[in-house]
């Protein structure tokens, strides 16, 4: 049974998600919601994410691993009362005065015995006598059948009880909103710039028979990987081993090429004059230069990174001139004004000469 919503981003998902947090909080509407999604798009980092920037205490369970009664919690007789009365679980929010967010994940594969007990925490918010707080919000995600997962189709009366998200990869979107706050390496931002449809290719690797997938998890991997393996041959080994052979073959070629050719720490500390000789000549060296100026900019370093970024478009060597220089710069400056903002560091950018004359630049050439 296919998710007939229709596919949405994983920011788009954060923001939906978010959106209906202030509303639950507002008191305007309760309601539990349901990720789909392939393996490894980034579900569990959406909710993460979510319970970070609202100061939430975040619940995790994993329904695979747990029985009906773990969430009933177990009977004992009181004999005062003469009654049986339940200890409830640890792992269910209680506290009325905090914000949290329960996480029902592999809701899908849970074994079916479960999903009655399910059906009370999302759409009832209680489970025996134990209510969920005001405060708690409910996320539930899952794969589908159809993702090659070990997966149960969702009845009526379970699915009637949510609101769903449908998740698609989006390389854009996860490079522009999760890479750069997330830190990964700027060799694994540059390729899937270059190489979007290699972001996510688990239903290719499913029809091929292939076992290894490319998905978002997975470049997250390959990007710790990069980070710490300095051997060369190890280091192929184990990047092919997390996406696959073709498509680790063309990333090191990209590695390679900016391991040889982006010093960053060296360019923010040399003047403006001795940084000429320092940019890379290649459209894959260029982009990553600029997700790694993003990346280690900070506010003492702010005002270097703005000039890096503004002499993009001033290159010159025959190599460099051919490339789309103003373009690069913009996307650039996209992100770190983002992160600028988000740090309340925007002051450096109306004090800078070199952001000044690249938007003196812009202006002259009819761009906004």
């Amino acid at each position: 049974m296919g998710v007939n919503a229709p596919p949405v981003s994983a920011g788009e998902a954060l923001a939906t998600l978010a959106a209906g947090w202030d509303a639950q909080a507002a008191g305007v509407m309760t309601a539990s919601w349901m990720l789909h999604g392939r393996p490894g798009i980034g579900k569990t980092q959406i909710v993460q994410t979510l319970a970070g920037r609202r100061g939430a205490r975040l619940f995790d369970l994993r329904l695979t691993t747990i029985e009906p009664q773990d969430l009933r919690g177990l009977p004992y007789y009181d004999h005062d009362a003469r009654r049986t009365v339940w200890y409830r679980p640890e792992d269910l929010p209680d506290d009325p005065d905090r914000p949290t967010l329960l996480f029902l994940d592999e809701l899908t594969a849970a074994d079916p015995a479960l999903q009655p007990t399910v059906y009370g925490l999302l759409q009832e918010r209680r489970v025996g006598r134990h209510v969920l707080p005001d405060g708690c919000f409910v996320v539930a995600a899952g794969n589908t059948v159809e993702d090659g997962a070990v997966a149960y189709e969702m009845g009526s009366a379970l699915s009637d009880r949510l609101i769903h998200l449908n998740l698609r990869a989006d390389a854009d979107d996860w490079l522009t909103g999760y890479a750069v706050e997330a830190g990964i390496h700027p060799a694994v931002c540059a390729f899937l710039r270059a190489r979007p449809d290699l972001f996510e290719t688990g239903e290719a690797a499913l029809r091929r028979g292939e076992t290894i997938a490319c998905t978002p998890r997975s470049w997250e991997r390959v990007s710790a990987i990069v980070g710490a393996v300095r051997d060369r041959r190890l280091r192929d080994t184990m990047v092919a081993g997390t996406v696959g052979e073709a498509a680790a073959a063309e990333f090191a070629l990209v590695a390679d090429d900016i391991a040889a050719s982006v010093a960053v720490d060296e360019m923010l500390a040399a003047s403006r004059r001795d940084r000429r000789t320092l940019y890379p000549d290649t459209l894959h060296g260029l982009t990553a230069l600029v997700y790694a100026l993003v990346g280690a900019a900070d506010a003492r370093r702010l005002d270097a990174a703005i000039e890096v970024m503004a002499d993009i478009r001033r290159l010159d060597s025959p190599a460099q001139a051919a490339l789309p220089l103003a373009e690069l710069a913009t996307f650039g400056f996209e992100l770190l004004i983002r992160k600028a903002l988000d740090h309340g560091w925007q002051e450096a950018f109306a004090r800078s000469e070199a952001y000044a004359d690249h938007a003196r630049a812009r202006q002259a050439a009819g761009l906004p």
